[in-house]
Parts: structure tokens; C-alpha cells; sequence
């Protein structure tokens, strides 16, 4: 054992080139094992030495579970409710996110007999450079890419990345040779952003993809959702974060169809996009160049036609907020340059047009809000997450919520890039002082002193039921997304009806509403969390709440 670590040891002394502040792990059961992760300022990658021989090892993972509600709970005290601004958190409700430490730890054993070496690939990361002080900034959009699983939503992804000059072609060229060499010809592209071994064999995105690329006007950051109904929370969150929404749907015979039927992601994407507060929607037909539909206008007419009636019932506006377009993602055909064998389409290609979409209205003068999509250490702690709203300059002082933790900031990073200040819309990586990395847990929200977020565990909201297929009684108990908070929630209290056209209120308490509807609920979730009115901030006042066992359940604002 001894050997061993001073064997690496030396190993770490010669990488010259990395931080001073290398912050590893030893997995150790036995002295066989060892298992080396270095971090430099916020950049990842890996380097593994594996000394293997026959090993035991140790899996742990947390199981998170919330206190029951007691049902029938329709009143609500001044300690309970959210209006009062920097509540406490109960030391027995750590916050609201998933990873809390309110489970077991179940452990689990797995013999390994042999175990061969074998060399990982270290991804290509650009260098972090510092811009000129003078230097413009240019109008941050977050684009997220959801729809049916295999609808070509990555492939799409790498090739933007590839036509942008993100990619190397070289790099393109050995992936396409790896991808080959495994049978899976056509995935080379989505390898761009499925960076994950495991996505990569099984080709299906399960964790968000990220990465970046420029146009003449604007600084993009596509989130590539995963597409299989099993990692939909992690589709949540990307939405939750995106500017515009890309929905991307297959043009080929059958698999449309079979995204577009009830249990297709096509719906469920579409539906959760709007209810994450996505206003502008792009729907790619994507491989318009497949033998079963040559380009063919009818086919591209006839997706249409089935998917409008639908996204105008679930709140978009067909005339402004929806943008329909042909494209192959595998060939890159309209996505940068018009394509030839598509003449009766007249619009501007993908990229263009998402360069010609107007500025966002943000608020650069408002109150801090920083929602925590995750942390880590290196040289400290470590936040990711994106301005929603106001401006965060270095050595500023915050305060985390809903913990009321004092924090300055040491240094910025907006998309892997250093700066002294940052603007709304904007990915940032954040090194913390005054605060553990375990004091944080996802959907906590940064703030400034001045104007601290609401936070609590009752509230009032009103809900759109827009798909369920029983009634919805008090008592009935969901999971609530809201910005990057995922949380136990159970509706405690049914307060009225509202009329969908009028707007009127019902002046009785309804005993339960059904699909279609709309009411005033109260809610009360299973750890404190923090929000705001949809009057003030609609991005942290609305949500999501989804019935785990039936699919998708209805939205709104408190």
C-alpha cells in the first residue's frame, strides 16, 4: 500500500501543467484499487490509474425520503406560510432538492475477478481565456433540444457544434472511426455531446448535454435534454434553465407517429416546455433526407398538420410563438446553409434564424437571483447555475437561501470564460467563500442582502389540470419542479374554481377537479423551499408537478 501511493505521488508531482490545487480521490477497499479524479479551476477530466486484481467493490447510494403530509391540512400559520421572507428552514427539512441526507444509505456489493486495464479518453475542453475589459458581450440564450427519444436531437446538437467550429474535424473523423468500429455508424455527431461512455454505447442522452457556440449577434448554450420517459426530471431541468425551446421530431414513416401517440415523449416535451415558461418554440423536422421521405412537402405538411391543434391546446400561439422547419441532422442539410433538394421551403436555415430572434427583455437593475443547478469543490466551493435576474460582480456579497448563508464571490466564470461581472442569462460558475459545498443542495437560490427571495413550505397557486386522467382530491400527493428545485409536494386544501374564459371564481370549495380545469390550491411541500409570485418573477413562479405514475399532471404560478 505504501508503494503504491508513493508510486502516485510521483506521478502527480511530474503533471506540471495542472492547478496546484489538485483535489483527488482514493477508492481503496483492500489496497487494490485506486481511482485518481484531478480538478483544475473548474474544468473536468479525468486520468485513471487502475492496479487491479481481484477486487470487492463498494457501490453507495442515498435514498431520499420525505416525511409524510397529513392529509385534509387546509389552514395555514404564520411560521408555515411563504410570504414572509427568510424563513428558517426546520433542522429536520434540509431544503428543497434531490440529495438531501434524509435517507438510508444502502450498500451494495459487486465482485469483480478480473479487471483489464484499459485507457480513458481525455476530452477536448477549451482553454479558459479572460476577455478584454473593452470587449462587447454578447445577448446569452440558452437553447434547449428536446423531443422523442432517437427524434436525432444530439446528432443535431454535434453537427451546430461542428458547423460552428466547436468541433475539429478531426476530432469528428475519430469519432466517426470509434463509432464504426461498434456498428453505430450514424452516432458519431451525437458524440459531441454525449460525452458519457454509457450514452455513448446505449445511444441515448441521460444526463443534460452542454455546450456552447457563437453567431454574429449572440453567445449560445445548448442544453441537449434526454428524450426516454425515464429521465424526464432531467428534461425538466434543462427547460427550466432555456430561453427557447428546439423540439425536434422525426420525419420518418412511423416514428413520428409513434413520438406523437399518448406515452410519446413528443407531447410530454412540448407540454413541460411551456409549463418551464419556454415562449418561443422551433420544431425541426428532422430527417426530411430518409428514402421514406426525400424531402417530400406532403410528409413535412402532414406532421404539421397533427402537431398544431395540439401545441395551441397546450398554450402556444401558432402565429407567434411556434416556427416550423425541415432540416438532417446527419447531413447538416438546412441547419447552416439552404439546401437544394428542398425548394419549397423558403425560410432562413436554423442558425440563422435563431441569430435573427429579438433580444430578450432582462432585468440587469433587479434583485439577485441565482437558481443552483450544482457544486463542487475546487479551491473552495464551486456553483453552477444561471442568472435569472440582476448582476454579480467579483468580491460581491450574497446570501445563500433558504439557509441565510453570507457568501462573497472570489471569482466568475460565464461559460468557461473569466469575467469581473456577470448579466442576466448567463451560465456561471461561481467560487464561493463563507460556505461548505455541503451546505448546498440544488434548487437553493443565491440572493442579495438587500432583496431576499421568498422561502417556506405552504402556498397558495393556481394549477391548470392538463392532463390526468382521474380526479384530484386533497390529499393527493405529486413531485414538484420549480426553477431547479425538485421536491414532495401534496395538495392540502382545494380553494375554488376558476372560470378558464371570465377568470371568475368559484364561491365554494370544490371536493376534487379533473382534467381541463382550473383552480386555487394550496400546497404544501415535504422541505422548505424557495419561489416567488409569478407577478414578480414568472421564471420562480411557475412549476411543474408530475404524478411519477401516470406521466404528466398540470403547471402554474403562485
Amino acid at each position: 500500500m505504501k508503494g503504491y501511493g508513493k508510486l502516485i505521488t510521483c506521478i502527480l508531482s511530474k503533471l506540471k501543467h495542472l492547478s496546484r490545487n489538485l483535489i483527488y480521490q482514493i477508492l481503496s477497499y483492500g489496497g487494490s484499487c485506486f481511482h485518481i479524479r484531478p480538478e483544475t479551476r473548474g474544468i473536468y477530466f479525468q486520468t485513471h490509474i487502475m492496479i487491479i486484481y481481484s477486487t470487492r467493490l463498494m457501490l453507495c447510494s442515498v435514498c431520499p425520503w420525505s416525511a409524510p403530509v397529513e392529509n385534509g391540512d387546509s389552514e395555514m400559520t404564520t411560521e408555515e406560510t411563504w410570504d414572509l421572507k427568510g424563513v428558517e428552514p426546520n433542522e429536520e427539512e434540509p431544503g428543497g432538492g434531490p440529495g438531501g441526507d434524509r435517507g438510508p444509505i444502502v450498500v451494495e456489493e459487486i465482485l469483480e475477478e478480473e479487471v483489464l486495464e484499459e485507457e480513458e479518453d481525455v476530452p477536448i475542453i477549451p482553454k479558459v481565456v479572460a476577455l478584454p475589459p473593452d470587449a462587447p458581450k454578447k445577448e446569452h440564450v440558452n437553447v434547449v433540444f428536446i423531443g422523442h427519444v432517437d427524434a436525432g436531437k444530439s446528432t443535431i446538437g454535434g453537427q451546430i457544434m461542428y458547423l460552428t467550429g466547436m468541433v475539429e474535424k478531426r476530432t469528428l473523423e475519430k469519432y466517426e472511426r470509434e463509432a464504426k468500429e461498434k456498428n453505430r455508424e450514424t452516432w458519431y455527431l451525437s458524440w459531441a455531446l454525449d460525452t458519457n461512455q454509457e450514452e455513448r454505447d446505449k445511444g441515448k442522452t441521460v444526463e443534460v448535454g452542454r455546450a456552447y457556440f457563437e453567431t454574429e449577434k449572440k453567445h449560445f448554450t445548448i442544453l441537449d435534454a434526454p428524450g426516454h420517459k425515464s429521465f424526464v426530471p432531467n428534461m425538466i431541468g434543462g427547460a427550466s434553465q432555456a430561453d427557447l425551446a428546439v423540439l425536434v421530431i422525426s420525419a420518418r414513416k412511423g416514428e413520428f407517429e409513434t413520438g406523437f401517440e399518448k406515452g410519446g415523449q413528443t407531447r410530454e416535451h412540448a407540454m413541460l416546455a411551456k409549463t418551464a415558461g419556454v415562449k418561443h418554440l422551433i420544431i425541426l423536422v428532422n430527417k426530411m433526407d430518409d428514402p421514406t421521405v426525400n424531402w417530400s412537402l406532403e410528409r413535412y405538411e402532414e406532421c404539421k398538420e397533427k402537431l398544431v391543434p395540439f401545441l395551441k391546446k397546450v398554450g402556444f400561439n401558432p402565429k407567434k410563438d411556434i416556427h416550423f422547419m425541415p432540416c438532417s441532422g446527419l447531413t447538416g442539410a438546412n441547419l447552416k446553409e439552404p439546401v437544394e433538394s428542398c425548394t419549397w421551403y423558403t425560410g432562413l436555415p436554423f442558425i440563422p434564424h435563431l441569430d435573427s430572434l429579438p433580444n430578450l427583455n432582462r432585468a440587469s437593475d433587479g434583485p439577485v437571483r441565482l437558481p443552483i443547478v450544482d457544486k463542487y469543490k475546487d479551491m473552495g466551493t464551486v456553483i453552477l447555475g444561471k442568472l435569472e435576474s440582476g448582476s454579480i460582480s467579483k468580491a460581491q456579497q450574497l446570501v445563500m437561501m433558504p439557509n441565510r448563508h453570507t457568501v462573497e464571490v472570489l471569482s466568475l466564470l460565464s461559460d468557461d470564460v473569466e469575467t469581473d461581472d456577470a448579466s442576466p442569462g448567463e451560465n456561471l460558475k461561481l467560487r464561493l467563500k463563507g460556505i461548505e459545498e455541503e451546505e448546498i443542495l440544488p434548487g437553493f437560490i443565491l440572493c442579495n442582502a438587500e432583496n431576499l427571495c421568498h422561502s417556506g413550505r405552504t402556498f397558495d397557486a393556481q394549477i391548470v389540470i392538463i392532463e390526468h386522467k382521474s380526479i384530484i382530491c386533497p390529499g393527493y400527493n405529486a413531485v414538484l419542479h420549480i426553477h431547479t428545485c425538485i421536491e414532495e409536494v401534496q395538495i392540502t386544501a382545494l380553494i375554488c374554481l376558476v372560470d378558464k374564459k371570465s377568470g371568475e371564481k368559484s364561491k365554494t370549495r370544490p371536493r376534487f377537479v379533473k382534467q381541463d380545469q382550473v383552480c386555487i390550491a394550496r400546497l404544501r411541500t415535504a422541505g422548505t423551499i424557495c419561489l416567488e409570485t409569478f407577478k414578480d418573477f414568472p421564471q420562480m413562479g411557475r412549476f411543474t408537478l408530475r404524478d411519477e405514475g401516470t406521466g404528466l399532471c398540470y403547471h402554474w404560478g403562485c
